[in-house]
């Protein structure tokens, strides 16, 4: 059905006055995306149409809501340009969204349109290079798609010549959070679920369960359709062997309008919109309550795993403010819930050798929400740990990352947290000091910490201003070799009041402790509790012995080049630093502006391009 025949049909239902959902994308050259995305700005404001557009040098893709009206005058204005000939405008109607805390997180109360690096990331490391869009699977309609699952599961004789007579897998290429409330059940057909938390994990599982696949037809689905098209490509670049993917065009969606009893489709279908799923006519549950077991798949509630910050299920009786959920794969890593009192502090279980009394933990936050043009408030996606250098603090570190922070205002929200270990006030004599300037005996200092220290070191914070005793030695960190016990500890209780985050950055010695911090959890755990790391004008501290195991993590690593440009923290540290991380999902950044994060182009571009991936 063209755009025009799909207006009609949604016209003519009487919702013309209704609240509507609009789901489309396109893959296609786009010779100027931003020419494109103020168009798209001028022209989605104009019709006071809200969601998500994401416009990239591949095409298209986007989410809208608003009037019915409105969306079928969007998709009028859209047809009428040669670059989405052949594109599927999947229109709904739908209810007015109702809970504006369900709203502002799907991106359902103001307008967001952003030129990307690319529409659906299959990667999480930004250098690799996506598989061709053009070589991806065959599309088969809903009718064609049902044709063939009957024919495997036996209740019919026909089915679609090109799947020829090979075994048929059905693979399901969203998340598993998705997966859980809903999914295709075909009898006589071999469903693969990869379980994944996110799209960016599925190249790595069709790697490990090539033999699942190798020899087969395999039939791909997704909620829209768009994820099929990179995840088909990908598989058919392995080569022989791999040549017969089949995908359902239009995804779920389509497949429950042409089937509304549900078909071979049971449960609901997961949606990334203020509708939050949608079922068909049988309204049969499939997911369960994580704590209870009970039947339960209402994610309305957004309750998350405190570890991985995935959606979990959660029933209302189970509900508590109080708790944390660790979801099914963080479980499977041996990560556990834990309960959280508003007055205590939870008990965390590290295994380390000696105990240690935590300090009062001071934190600031950078950003909490960025306000917009229309007047509304969206709150960010990414919620980034920032560990400063040795001998500063949360407030210094703030202010000297505030350029950053502004540049990074609309991806992510950066939280500062003081170091355990305080240090003396120490100072560097100046030859030739001027009498009439004051000393700095004379001013009040300001609390400086660390996060490793020097073996023997005597640091009293109580007594007065002295004088290093040698000249400030820019190696002195090689031989800061103790007190990660400690800063381990007290991270982990720092995490846990206040709350968990996406990822972590850390700048020089906050670079060394963070890369500490995710080895020590990634051996307790199995993995890192993060889901990116930054890792500024960072080095590998000589602390303990983890094994050659690299850090599976994915991770940007941002530091001077090789002319000498950064006196502090040598080139090849910081490349050793990188070293650690696994390689397949690692980014280097190398730039000529010292001991600093920088945020002028293209630094500050490729800083935004890694963290748009975990969006």
């Amino acid at each position: 059905m063209d755009a025009t025949g799909q207006q009609e049909q949604h016209a003519g239902d009487g919702g013309g006055d209704r609240y509507g959902v609009l789901l489309y994308y396109k893959y296609a050259e786009v010779p100027d995306a931003a020419a494109l995305a103020a168009f798209y700005e001028a022209h989605c404001r104009g019709l006071a149409l809200v969601g998500r557009v994401r416009v990239g040098p591949d095409g298209v893709n986007a989410t809208l809501g608003g009037r019915m009206t409105t969306l079928e005058k969007h998709i009028k204005e859209m047809s009428s340009n040669a670059l989405f000939e052949g594109t599927d405008f999947k229109l709904a109607s739908c209810d007015d969204p109702v809970d504006e805390r369900v709203a502002r997180e799907c991106g359902f109360t103001s307008l967001s349109v952003r030129v990307v690096k690319e529409l659906v990331t299959l990667c999480s490391n930004p250098t690799s290079a996506p598989p061709e869009v053009s070589s991806a699977g065959k599309h088969l309609s809903a009718a064609e798609f049902h044709s063939v699952l009957q024919n495997v599961a036996g209740t019919s004789l026909d089915a679609v010549a090109s799947a020829e007579k090979k075994e048929v897998v059905v693979l399901d290429a969203r998340n598993v959070y998705e997966t859980r409330i809903g999914k295709f059940n075909v009898p006589n057909a071999k469903t693969l679920d990869p379980e994944i938390r996110q799209y960016s994990d599925l190249p790595s599982w069709i790697d490990e369960h090539a033999e699942q696949l190798h020899g087969k037809s395999i039939l791909m689905y997704c909620t829209g359709g768009i994820r099929c098209e990179m995840a088909s490509a990908y598989i058919r670049s392995k080569g022989e062997g791999f040549e017969n993917v089949f995908q359902l065009y239009g995804g779920i969606q389509r497949y429950l309008e042409q089937f509304p009893d549900g078909g071979y489709f049971e449960g609901k279908n997961f949606v990334f919109d203020h509708r939050i799923s949608v079922g068909s006519f049988k309204e049969n549950i499939l997911g369960a309550c994580l704590m209870c077991g009970s039947s339960f798949d209402d994610y309305s509630s957004r309750c998350r795993c405190s570890h991985c910050r995935m959606l979990v299920l959660v029933c209302p009786t189970c509900q508590d403010s109080t708790k944390e959920y660790a979801c099914e794969l963080c479980q499977k890593n041996g990560k556990e819930p834990c309960q959280i009192s508003t007055r205590q502090d939870c008990k965390i279980q590290i295994g380390l050798s000696e105990s240690f009394e935590k300090p009062p933990i001071s934190y600031h936050n950078a950003i909490s929400k960025v306000p917009w043009s229309d007047g509304s408030e969206q709150l960010k996606r990414l919620r980034i740990l920032c560990l400063h250098g040795f001998r500063q603090n949360a407030s210094n570190f703030k202010g000297r990352t505030s350029a950053l922070a502004k540049k990074l205002k609309h991806i992510a929200e950066l939280v500062f947290v003081d170091a355990p270990h305080e240090l003396s006030f120490v100072y560097q004599p100046i030859q030739g000091h001027c009498l009439d300037k004051p000393s700095p005996l004379s001013v009040t200092p300001k609390r400086k910490f660390a996060w490793l220290i020097a073996p023997n070191s005597n640091y009293n914070p109580e007594q007065y201003w002295r004088a290093a005793d040698v000249p400030f030695d820019p190696l002195q960190y090689q031989q800061q070799t103790e007190g990660f016990e400690e800063s381990y500890i007290y991270l982990e209780n720092a995490i846990s009041q206040m709350g968990s985050f996406d990822g972590i950055l850390g700048f020089s010695q906050g670079a060394a402790m963070a890369a500490l911090f995710c080895r020590q959890q990634q051996k307790i755990c199995g993995s890192p509790k993060f889901r990116f790391g930054m890792f500024c004008s960072g080095y590998p501290a000589p602390v303990g012995d983890f094994g050659n195991e690299p850090i599976k993590l994915s991770s940007l690593h941002c530091f001077g080049n090789g002319d000498g440009h950064d006196r502090q923290i040598a080139n090849r540290a910081s490349a050793e630093l990188a070293g650690l991380f696994e390689q397949d999902c690692c980014s280097v950044v190398e730039h000529d502006m010292g001991h600093i994060i920088p945020t002028r182009s293209p630094y500050i571009d490729r800083i935004k391009d890694f963290l748009s991936n975990f969006q």
